[in-house]
């Protein structure tokens, strides 16, 4: 990790969260400012069509931490993720969803994690723990323990919520990671875990609070079928050999 590397990277993918994204954005300035560590937040975004670059633009003009990736077309979660996380140089790196379901705060249970020696902290809104709550409509619950159990049957051990969109990262593995992770839709969360898990990695899953938010852009019913179709090719790809070693 260079010299003047920050301490904090924070990887948010957007895709048209104009409205959403800069109540968070400030909230995330809040607490690491109160910190008081270095720390770089890096907005990719992903052919937003409603505005969400200039709203972006808004924010950090008070917040110069604040920076913006853009894409002309809309490529997909992965693609994003993968851009911002291969862009960031944090010695620990965050990625959290543009609707600011799990409060920042929520970074210390990870971090204590990562702390404890795991090289990577996934946040899960289904490990049982008295000490969190969930806000979450039955139906995306059921539905989404439904596809969970699918998943694990495909190879992710000891991780109950794979889609959970908070995720930290020691930042050599990341770099080790993200550059081999080809999918770019909404199932690149698994092939992530996949290959951490083909690696070596340790991955520590760690209840977090979290509330669903109104206007949420993914539905396992309406995409579930296609991040099946991503995982098992992922799953051919690690199978083959096809996820070359980076160095």
């Amino acid at each position: 990790m260079a010299a003047d590397s920050p301490r904090w990277s924070v990887v948010i993918p957007a895709y048209n969260e104009a409205d959403r994204l800069p109540r968070y954005l400030s909230e995330i300035v809040a607490y690491f400012e109160g910190r008081h560590e270095t720390y770089e937040i890096l907005v990719v975004d992903d052919g937003s069509s409603d505005g969400t670059p200039d709203r972006v633009g808004e924010v950090s003009g008070a917040s110069p931490v604040i920076r913006i990736l853009s894409f002309p077309v809309n490529r997909g979660k992965g693609h994003a993720v993968r851009a911002g996380m291969t862009t960031v140089r944090g010695d620990r790196r965050l990625m959290a969803d543009a609707d600011g379901a799990t409060p920042i705060g929520e970074v210390k249970r990870l971090e204590a994690a990562i702390d404890g020696g795991a090289d990577l902290a996934v946040g899960s809104r289904a490990r049982p723990d008295g000490a969190v709550v969930r806000h979450t409509r039955m139906h995306r619950r059921v539905v989404g323990n439904v596809f969970n159990l699918i998943v694990r049957s495909l190879g992710v051990w000891d991780v109950v919520d794979t889609q959970c969109g908070f995720k930290l990262f020691r930042g050599a593995v990341a770099d080790d990671l993200f550059p081999a992770v080809r999918t770019d839709g909404y199932g690149f969360d698994v092939e992530v875990l996949l290959l951490a898990q083909r690696r070596g990695y340790r991955i520590v899953e760690v209840p977090i609070n979290w509330a669903d938010q109104p206007g949420s852009k993914v539905g396992v019913l309406r995409h579930g079928p296609a991040m099946l179709r991503e995982i098992l090719i992922a799953r051919w790809r690690l199978s083959t050999g096809r996820h070359a070693k980076t160095s």
